[in-house]
């Protein structure tokens, strides 16, 4: 636990020092996870994304959605909404552009366990509104979880995060974005891990660095 806040207060402190320098943004995220019952959970997030350290927002994105189990750990399909406030730089000028999308959509998440190496695929479909527009993109997410102080990933495992995330629209142009993440995570508890690591954003033309801080909460 040393070691995370240690290197949170440093990202924050180089952060807010050379912001307006630095391409380098912050991304809080908040995952839930409440099981309802046997078959059933409900997934509610909250991100909070900023161009520096924090105080210059880029986006808010709240997420929820019903879930049911397939099978008892392992396979989950799930329907959701989204909602997601962007705050844009309009190009050569210090001014934003706000905008509202809505969303729904639909995902399946299944795991894989092979010794100390946790792996979770999920495969998302969206449905956009958009202020003047609608589109859909689909999503493939492959995560790698690798414990380091223990075999297994329980109670106070420290563990190796890596993901890559492609997106496809469904409409010219077909390449959407790609994310690549590495990071490190302790497992607290049963039901509560924290994460710090670092994203790589690349789009078409352009990319972008994000620090992320992510804590999940499972009941």
């Amino acid at each position: 636990m040393r070691i995370f806040l240690f290197v949170f207060l440093l990202v924050g402190i180089n952060d807010s020092v050379y912001s307006q320098k630095s391409e380098i943004g912050n991304w809080f995220i908040y995952f839930g996870n409440q099981k309802i019952n046997k078959n059933w959970n409900w997934h509610n997030e909250i991100q909070y994304r900023n161009y520096d350290f924090i105080g210059d927002t880029n986006q808010l994105l709240l997420r929820t959605g019903i879930g049911y189990n397939l099978t008892e750990n392992n396979n989950n399909v799930l329907l959701g909404y989204a909602f997601v406030n962007t705050q844009k730089y309009i190009p050569n000028s210090d001014q934003k552009q706000e905008s509202n999308e809505h969303r729904i959509f639909q995902q399946f998440i299944t795991k894989q366990n092979f010794g100390r190496f946790y792996f979770l695929h999920r495969y998302r479909i969206e449905e956009r509104f958009l202020t003047d527009d609608f589109q859909m993109r689909l999503r493939y997410f492959l995560n790698l979880n690798i414990p380091l102080n223990k075999k297994t990933l329980d109670k106070n495992a420290i563990y190796l995060s890596t993901y890559n995330e492609i997106f496809v629209n469904t409409e010219n142009p077909l390449f959407d974005r790609n994310r690549v993440y590495v990071g490190l995570g302790y497992k607290i508890n049963r039901n509560i891990k924290i994460e710090l690591g670092y994203m790589n954003q690349f789009f078409e033309t352009d990319s972008r660095d994000q620090i992320n801080l992510l804590t999940f909460v499972n009941f």
